[in-house]
């Protein structure tokens, strides 16, 4: 019978591809040599001590007697991995222990053993007092990098500290109904039918979110293309860009294509739709969610900032999804919490501008650009739109008016500026920002 051993060291090599290396944790996964029958929990425990690794850290650091800098990435995966067990995890304290302590061996961290058992048995005697000690700070109690406490309070203020709790939510399963293939009312039927409920989200007509998630590829409709998973808030594209039959429309930064294809749902009869993307790889994940939902598009490969990358012509309606810090999915990424450094911020903010700059002119007269971005930061939000529009004069914005024609939208945070914020823990969705700008004449 097997020990637990060669999970945890599964969990552990996911994390400590992600904190030592700069692994995305979906691939780290993917490498982690997780047996098949224990991918499920592999999973949970990566992105549980992922999720929970800034408070768990500082709690290492209480209980190491060396500085968490000096261990190797392994040794910190471990204690993660084993803290989050005992912390969260409804895990006997007794396997999470020694199950850990094995898997030190399994990832070739022998002497570090005793190390590993002896700081999880310390904070099982100790657990209240070290854990209101960390507490005592946001970043503590909320577990996020000091710069991303620091970026979200000077942003945010005080709804700061419930945006970052809300980072640490699991997500629901939101999916999106493909309206050429059935109805919200069919699929919630269908899926009633098959054990699973599902609940409406009142903003988003084409949303359903699940009850308890699942793994999507289990599900028939979306195998047989009746649905996708996309997040309420990111459903919220279509209906701002407000395309109508006959138009011409442009989705920049396309892949992996959900924006693409819930709009070709909703409005069928667009003259064309051309998805961009800068990556070969990820316009085939846009060709494969057209080809299972059966909907088509104009596939280009290119850089949204090379004029030619779009085949040429004007558009009435451009959707720049741009490349951001991911600050308001943290909820589905924990590794961002990780990965993303203050210094990325500034390279985001210039590529941003520099997207509006090279797509507004290829936008026809009275037609619409939709800027959105999945980061709850200022910087990449307001400041980028505030800075376009009085640099382009002819740009106006109708965040306000295109919003308001969005019916069933809850109460939201003024983001101090222009555009349309959604925070988490807010409108129960992911955090996004969208501007809706049009050229007058």
């Amino acid at each position: 019978m097997s020990d637990g051993s060669g999970s945890r060291a599964a969990a552990v090599r996911a994390v400590a591809a992600v904190i030592g290396r700069g692994q995305l944790l979906d691939v780290a996964l993917a490498d982690s040599g997780a047996e098949p029958a224990d991918r499920a929990f592999v999973q949970a425990l990566a992105f549980g001590s992922l999720r929970f690794g800034h408070r768990l850290k500082e709690v290492a650091a209480l209980l190491a007697t060396r500085k968490w800098d000096a261990l190797s990435p392994e040794v910190q995966a471990l204690l993660l991995v084993g803290l989050y067990q005992l912390e969260y995890a409804d895990t006997a304290a007794h396997a999470a222990v020694s199950a850990t302590v094995a898997a030190a061996r399994r990832v070739g961290e022998v002497p570090a053993a005793g190390f590993i058992n002896a700081c999880l048995r310390r904070f099982q005697r100790e657990r209240e007092a070290l854990l209101a000690m960390v507490d005592q700070s946001v970043g503590g109690r909320t577990s996020h990098p000091a710069w991303m406490v620091d970026a979200i309070e000077r942003d945010w203020h005080d709804q700061a500290e419930r945006i970052l709790q809300a980072n640490n939510i699991h997500p629901p399963l939101t999916l999106r109904v493909n309206a050429r293939r059935t109805t919200p009312e069919a699929l919630a039927e269908e899926l009633a039918l098959a054990g699973h409920v599902t609940h409406t989200v009142p903003f988003a007509p084409s949303a359903l979110d699940l009850e308890k998630p699942t793994d999507v590829r289990a599900l028939v409709a979306f195998t047989e293309g009746r649905c996708s998973v996309q997040d309420a808030a990111a459903q919220l594209a279509v209906p701002l860009l407000a395309a109508r039959a006959g138009m011409r429309v442009l989705d920049a930064c396309a892949a992996p294509g959900g924006k693409t294809c819930h709009l070709l749902e909703a409005v069928p009869d667009l003259a064309e739709v051309v998805a961009l993307d800068i990556d070969a790889g990820r316009v085939d994940r846009i060709r494969d969610n057209l080809d299972r939902l059966g909907l088509a598009a104009t596939l280009r490969v290119g850089d949204a900032l090379d004029p030619a990358a779009t085949g040429g012509g004007l558009f009435d309606r451009i959707l720049i999804d741009a490349p951001c810090s991911g600050t308001g999915v943290i909820r589905r990424h924990p590794d961002i919490k990780w990965l993303r450094r203050p210094r990325d911020l500034t390279a985001l903010v210039e590529r941003q501008q520099r997207m509006l700059q090279a797509l507004w002119p290829q936008l026809a007269p009275g037609g619409r650009l939709v800027y959105a971005t999945c980061s709850v930061l200022r910087a990449e939000n307001v400041t980028v739109i505030r800075k376009f529009l009085a640099a382009t004069p002819e740009a106006v914005d109708v965040t306000e008016s295109a919003s308001l024609a969005v019916a069933g939208l809850p109460p939201l945070p003024a983001p101090r500026g222009p555009g349309l914020a959604l925070v988490p823990g807010v409108a129960g969705t992911d955090g996004f920002y969208y501007a809706c700008l049009e050229r007058a004449g």
